[in-house]
């Protein structure tokens, strides 16, 4: 998806303004393990960075707030791996500085797990102008969770199951109803067996999958021509197409440039 974007904005000539979900983690590694040791010893075997009390939501609302007044506003990056640790000057597992957005930005793009948050404390939400969801159907995320922390972080695969266990709560109260905000939503469901996500020797490719997207207001939406465009592609309601996997990538660039020049047009129409 940011790969995407980050082609639409530099053909499109728009300058955007970046924020990475984890930049938005309340703990880093090292203070995570222990929150999650604390949490546990006080019966809470569910704490995720899914969940509200691992992420600073306030404060990332306030930036879209902020930035949506004002036009500017703040973030930081989470360093993940020891080439980024070189990069940035600090260890891996840690946070960089706090820093302002660049001046004279067109847009605020957001890629996280937080984005269309609405709870009894915060409504993110209600700030983006443009949501758009990319998820996997559930044993296909957690085939690819399982081969992701197996192959990168070299955990077992009883470790990836405590994980997933652990989220669930949070997966369902926080992931799943943000599903219902977004104006675009693709799905890729694989068509291989995945009944036993535990077993599985490889993820599905994309050759392997098909796409499910949704538009929340179909309104205004050229099925047809989208249709024409993407070979093998199919209405399966009113507001949703079904395309192969490998056209993933053809069918964001096709759906969201349109969108967001809009964006762009009302932004600077306002100005």
């Amino acid at each position: 998806m940011k790969h995407t974007f980050e082609q639409i904005f530099r053909r499109e000539g728009i300058t955007a303004a970046w924020i990475e979900g984890d930049a938005f983690h309340r703990h880093d590694r090292a203070e995570m393990r222990r929150a999650m040791t604390e949490a546990e010893a006080a019966g809470n075997r569910h704490f995720s960075h899914f969940g509200e009390a691992a992420n600073l939501l306030e404060e990332l609302e306030a930036v879209f707030a902020t930035y949506a007044a004002e036009g500017h506003g703040r973030t930081r990056h989470y360093i993940h791996d020891a080439a980024e640790a070189a990069q940035h000057g600090a260890p891996a597992g840690s946070f960089t500085d706090w820093a302002d957005f660049p001046r004279g930005t067109d847009l605020l793009f957001y890629e996280g797990l937080h984005g269309a948050v609405r709870t009894d404390r915060v409504d993110i939400a209600r700030h983006a102008d443009l949501k758009v969801g990319v998820v996997p159907v559930i044993n296909l995320e957690w085939i690819q969770k399982i081969h992701r922390d197996k192959s990168v972080r070299g955990y077992s695969t009883e470790a990836v199951m405590d994980t997933i266990l652990r989220r669930m709560p949070d997966y369902v109260r926080i992931i799943c109803p943000q599903f219902a905000e977004t104006d675009v939503n693709f799905q890729r469901v694989p068509t291989v067996d995945t009944s036993n996500p535990f077993m599985a020797r490889w993820i599905p490719t994309p050759d392997e999958s098909m796409v499910v997207i949704r538009f929340r207001n179909p309104r205004g939406i050229d099925f047809a021509y989208l249709t024409s465009m993407l070979r093998d592609s199919f209405m399966s309601r009113a507001n949703s197409i079904v395309i192969p996997g490998s056209k993933l990538d053809l069918a964001m660039q096709l759906i969201m440039t349109p969108m967001v020049l809009q964006l762009i047009d009302r932004s600077r129409r306002a100005r």
